[in-house]
């Protein structure tokens, strides 16, 4: 992500960012079942010697691959936080934090959610989780088309609708495997269209008036979503022994609806920073 606004020409570079996150998801469909595998057929340790090889392979592909010169604005540490004072990015780290726990107080039990709550069978599991996979992949390119449309994040409301009428159904759902499965489906599809739309707007702010900050800026995406996932996750495991498994679900809804104001709020500071460069120029 630091290097994206180096390696790609600005009209590509949001399909670049949308396959950079797409490798996350690719990375889940097929290092989870191999690791699964490795360890039922071998020994969990071994999972992790691979992961380690894997890692050792993968830096010295970056040591050669990456660009060596990038330009960028020497600045303190105190010139680079003035980026964090801009309602046009505080506004957007509590979207990304808030939009990542709304995924994540359900997703940390999804296998639960697939097995007991729906029925299926732990012997499908891996499958359901491969085709989970596979519509985390569109939906990382879903990102991707939005986010080369102007004004990508103006579009971005309808989807925060349906995830809180998706979420709201999903304990009635569950009652059917078929039912449950397609409303997780329809979840995976669009809870993350965000990610691309996101990551080019902190990019963008960065270039255009906080050229000290760029890298900084280019991480707080991966930042704050971590900081979600921490917040959905402890938001679902003490959800489960308050409302039960089957209703967690309705903290994602909540998470969900906090994250639809911060994308109004992010609307409305964009338009009254355009509404002033306009004001400006006139």
């Amino acid at each position: 992500m630091t290097f994206a606004s180096t390696i790609a020409p600005r009209d590509k570079r949001a399909s670049l960012v949308s396959w950079i996150f797409a490798g996350f998801s690719i990375a889940s469909v097929f290092g989870v079942p191999i690791g699964v595998a490795i360890s039922t057929s071998y020994n969990w340790r071994y999972t992790f010697f691979g992961i380690s090889i894997i890692t050792i392979l993968t830096f010295i592909l970056l040591v050669f691959l990456l660009p060596k010169n990038v330009k960028q604005t020497q600045s303190s540490i105190k010139n680079q936080l003035t980026l964090l004072l801009d309602p046009r990015i505080y506004f957007g780290i509590a979207l990304v934090l808030f939009t990542a726990a709304t995924m994540y107080a359900y997703y940390t039990y999804i296998r639960p959610l697939l097995t007991v709550a729906m029925g299926f069978s732990i012997t499908s599991l891996n499958w359901l989780l491969f085709i989970i996979g596979i519509m985390s992949i569109l939906s990382n390119r879903l990102s991707g088309v939005i986010a080369e449309k102007p004004n990508s994040l103006k579009r971005l409301p309808k989807f925060y609708i349906v995830d809180i009428a998706m979420l709201l159904l999903l304990p009635v759902g569950l009652l059917n495997k078929f039912s449950g499965m397609a409303i997780i489906l329809i979840l995976t599809l669009i809870v993350t269209v965000l990610n691309s739309p996101i990551q080019l707007h902190f990019l963008n702010i960065a270039e255009t008036d906080y050229p000290q900050s760029l890298v900084l800026a280019s991480s707080l995406n991966s930042i704050f979503f971590n900081f979600g996932i921490s917040l959905g996750s402890a938001t679902a495991s003490s959800l489960v022994s308050v409302i039960g498994l089957d209703r967690i679900s309705l903290g994602a809804a909540g998470y969900a609806a906090i994250s639809l104001g911060f994308l109004y709020l992010l609307n409305k500071a964009l338009k009254a920073k355009a509404a002033s460069i306009s004001q400006v120029l006139k």
